[in-house]
């Protein structure tokens, strides 16, 4: 199997899938979720089910990102149903990780979407001042550069639109997809999992599990790295390979629970 690019996306076909999974990164690993994440989504693809990756690059305007996110999912899935899918039907799932998430509620709750579940990793839903640190610096520039206009107030502040209390309503009254798989790490100080799922449970009860797994944010990604050991086997070398098998046993253990609720009949 070999990643192609279709229609602003990375795809990944394996032989006969059994489902496809749409897969939206987080903020500032988003542009090349074929390497960033490769890993993990190569993994899914091993075990049967289609990837397709789309990229997209943060602004503040997620909504403005949702609807260029589905419309180029939506013109990659035409094409594949036309040849490498052969016009079968195959269940979709959305998959997100951080800001991922968000973009994957913004779609199941702005545009009419067929999926059979949604699986948020890690949900990530801070304001802009929190999430990006250079905001309130680039907002007080703002205000010097633009002080001469009668029409400017000086208080106005950059926030992501949606903004997260925009985000938290839209999905209360909105969301359409009602089977979710939430997972949160025990080590990750920004994510938000705990609040989206009291939103969703209120909206779907009995179809959202939480699942919390060892790991930190950045679990998902799990750099397949090649530790070389040289000529003696330093103690170096023994706390690196230790470390790499820390983080691939977390990583496996977001695999397996990932697999289960995908395919719950199946004991792995």
């Amino acid at each position: 199997m070999d990643w192609q690019e279709l229609y602003g996306n990375w795809v990944l076909v394996p032989d006969r899938p059994t489902a496809i999974i749409h897969f939206l990164g987080g903020a500032f690993v988003a542009t090349a979720p074929q390497i960033t994440y490769r890993r993990l989504l190569e993994r899914l693809a091993v075990e049967g089910y289609a990837v397709i990756a789309t990229p997209f690059i943060n602004t503040f305007d997620h909504a403005a990102i949702a609807q260029t996110i589905d419309r180029n999912f939506n013109r990659a899935m035409e094409a594949l149903s036309e040849t490498r899918f052969r016009s079968r039907y195959l269940p979709i799932y959305g998959m997100g990780h951080s800001m991922g998430c968000k973009l994957h509620l913004l779609i199941g709750s702005l545009y009419k979407v067929e999926r059979a579940g949604n699986i948020l990793i890690s949900f990530n839903n801070y304001a802009a001042r929190d999430a990006v640190p250079l905001v309130q610096q680039v907002t007080s520039v703002l205000a010097q550069f633009t002080s001469a206009f009668s029409d400017f107030s000086p208080n106005v502040a950059l926030e992501f639109t949606p903004s997260p209390v925009e985000t938290n309503q839209i999905i209360a009254q909105r969301y359409q997809v009602p089977r979710n798989l939430l997972v949160k790490f025990s080590n990750d100080t920004i994510d938000q999992t705990r609040g989206l799922t009291e939103i969703l449970q209120l909206r779907f009860p009995e179809m959202v599990t939480l699942q919390k797994l060892p790991g930190n944010h950045l679990t998902p990604l799990g750099p397949d790295v090649n530790w070389q050991a040289g000529d003696s086997f330093a103690p170096w070398d023994a706390i690196a390979q230790w470390m790499r098998q820390e983080v691939y046993r977390e990583l496996h253990q977001l695999e397996r629970t990932i697999l289960r609720w995908l395919n719950p009949f199946e004991t792995r």
